[in-house]
């Protein structure tokens, strides 16, 4: 299952383990699909201008390419979290591949940070009842999101139709470091921060928005 902007009713309730919004209606970032050296580098810049903590949903291969890059991360104060180790759709593995993708990426986490991963967000957002049941498992919380940026798209344009139209004080806002969003991504997280900033919202500690 996937969704645009906003997660539909009927699929909250049915997958009611996962976390689709925040816990104490604070604004939560998200980045998807990182490090990389197009985009991380400038998001962590305007994180820390603002003073921003964030959760990265890193690929485990990209993290194996970028070490250093996932080092400033966890430096800056920010939360790595599984996007599995080679952002495969999980709905389409059997369950035993699924279990070694995700697995996969917490021993490395382990090995080379000595960190424990807590979350996870399916690549794509694309997830099913087996997904729920791996995830429960291995003892880890899915993160989804209630609003998405399409900063994919290249558009400034369209990350600003997405904010203007779906920010909620409760938002988790998926966001993307990656080439795709490089050339947008510090304008589309300005313009978000000002937003969240000029309706009163305000940001909350990855950790407790999380709970």
């Amino acid at each position: 299952m996937r969704y645009k902007y906003h997660p539909p009713y009927l699929v909250k309730k049915l997958f009611n383990d996962f976390i689709w919004e925040t816990s104490d209606n604070k604004v939560l970032l998200t980045f998807d699909d990182g490090p990389t050296e197009a985009a991380t580098g400038k998001i962590l810049s305007v994180l820390k201008g603002s003073q921003i903590k964030a959760v990265f949903f890193c690929v485990g291969n990209n993290i194996k390419t970028h070490p250093a890059l996932a080092e400033k991360i966890l430096e800056d104060g920010h939360i790595i979290a599984n996007h599995t180790m080679n952002h495969k759709l999980l709905t389409r593995l059997k369950r035993e591949e699924s279990i070694e993708e995700i697995s996969a990426f917490n021993d490395m986490m382990k090995e080379k940070f000595n960190y424990d991963v807590k979350y996870l967000r399916p690549p794509y957002g694309r997830f099913n009842l087996k997904t729920n049941g791996i995830l429960n498992e291995l003892n880890l919380k899915s993160v989804m999101w209630n609003l998405l940026s399409y900063d994919f798209e290249n558009s400034i344009e369209k990350v600003k139709y997405s904010i203007n139209n779906y920010l909620r004080k409760n938002s988790i806002i998926v966001f993307h470091d990656s080439l795709k969003s490089s050339d947008i991504i510090e304008d589309s997280l300005n313009y978000t921060i000002d937003q969240i900033s000029k309706k009163g919202f305000e940001f909350g500690e990855p950790e407790d928005c999380l709970k």
